[in-house]
């Protein structure tokens, strides 16, 4: 049999490659003669970028060091080339919400990740694709355009301080000084549909989740609605809300396009291609739910295998539907599948295997 296993990451216990390793282990434990193809996925978060370099035979993987971190201290970011050109960067990687030493939605700066699309293009990138999930930042991605020559100025003229909360002080928009975008454009992955304003904008829905209590996401909020007054573009279009506001100035400075990322993943690396002969699909997150269906990689995986009459299971750390195999099951208790996710997860292929054993022992 052939069997394609192709999860997301676990989110906090094992990146999307280690949980196809341990399960493909898992089902050779069970079955050593079946060919499994391993392939990881993601759609836009962290990670993003290593996984489509790993399906391009050529890619290579630059590290950026001395970037600027959301809160300011140095990280180091990275960026993936392919063969053809086009840089694939994830903005978790120098400008990610576990980089802050503690939450602060005022401050929070997307700088790093333009000095990392900076360095990619140095490099010679004639292509961005630029994963937008995880950011820290709610700065409307004016951080990102400054570290490419755009200036942000209050009355005075004097440059504005990183940060979302600095905006509210916003007198002119400068993009004289702005590097044009690479020549074969930019897109932008995410499975955002946000707007950049209102009660379902970046700094409503988003905002508490980088730490923004109620007054700050109005001064947040203020600040961005400040920042489309001067910059101008569609803050309304769907999406631009997508990492605190960088789709919405990418898309209005460098005409920055925005994909569902789950999708454009699932083309880059190939699964139509893969899954087109495959027995079993296997796919799997940390958790999975309803939302999991819509606009995530493991619903991605499952729309793809049931257009071609493959069948598909999921494994996941926890959750809601009966019909999936489930850490927290195997492990009795989530503490313990938290643990040793990695031990769950290899048992988790060796049970799907059995499973097959038994069908075709029954006549």
């Amino acid at each position: 049999m052939k069997i394609v296993i192709a999860p997301d990451s676990f989110k906090g216990t094992a990146t999307a490659a280690e949980a196809a390793q341990a399960l493909s282990q898992g089902w050779r434990d069970v079955r050593a003669r079946d060919e499994l193809v391993a392939l990881p996925m993601a759609d836009g978060g962290e990670g993003t970028a290593d996984i489509v370099a790993a399906a391009h035979p050529g890619a290579t993987v630059h590290q950026v060091p001395g970037c600027t971190g959301p809160d300011g201290r140095a990280v180091t970011g990275s960026f993936a080339m392919l063969p053809d050109g086009c840089a694939v960067i994830d903005i978790a990687t120098a400008s990610g919400l576990p980089l802050m030493a503690a939450p602060d939605a005022l401050a929070a700066t997307s700088r790093g990740t333009g000095e990392v699309i900076a360095a990619a293009m140095d490099h010679g990138a004639t292509r961005l694709l630029i994963g937008l999930g995880g950011s820290a930042s709610t700065d409307g991605g004016a951080s990102v355009l400054a570290a490419l020559g755009a200036r942000f100025t209050d009355s005075h003229g004097e440059p504005l301080p990183d940060g979302g909360g600095s905006l509210g002080a916003l007198t002119r928009v400068d993009l004289s000084g702005l590097r044009p975008p690479p020549r074969d454009g930019v897109t932008l992955l995410t499975d955002v549909r946000n707007p950049l304003l209102g009660t379902q904008g970046a700094a409503a829905v988003y905002g508490p989740q980088k730490g923004a209590d109620p007054g700050e996401v109005t001064t947040l909020e203020q600040g961005l609605t400040l920042l489309s007054a001067l910059l101008g573009g569609d803050p309304g279009r769907p999406g631009m809300g997508a990492a605190g506001g960088v789709a919405y100035g990418l898309a209005t400075a460098w005409g920055a396009v925005t994909l569902p990322g789950s999708a454009a993943v699932a083309d880059l690396v190939g699964v139509d291609r893969v899954i087109a002969d495959a027995d079993l699909v296997i796919t799997g997150e940390g958790r999975f739910d309803r939302t999991s269906l819509h606009g995530k990689a493991v619903g991605e995986i499952l729309s793809r295998a049931m257009c071609r009459g493959v069948p598909a299971r999921v494994v996941a750390g926890d959750a809601t539907d009966s019909g999936v195999l489930t850490l927290v099951w195997l492990a009795e208790g989530a503490e313990a599948a938290r643990r040793d996710a990695l031990v769950w997860l290899r048992r988790a292929g060796a049970a799907l295997a059995r499973e097959i054993e038994l069908t075709a022992a029954v006549p």
